[in-house]
């Protein structure tokens, strides 16, 4: 889940909220859409790797 700052720049959040915090994990800020889409991708290769 992809959110713009208010900064401009791009934040990557988990899909799930945490259980504990009711919030969202970051999984990292990024200064393009474009790069947070492509570690987007990359997380989901590596979560549905057998």
């Amino acid at each position: 889940m992809i959110r713009k700052l208010k900064s401009g720049r791009y934040r990557l959040y988990s899909r799930k909220k945490n259980a504990k915090t009711g919030k969202r994990r970051n999984l990292g800020t990024f200064t393009s859409r474009a790069g947070a889409l492509e570690r987007e991708r990359a997380i989901q290769f590596f979560k549905h790797r057998h």
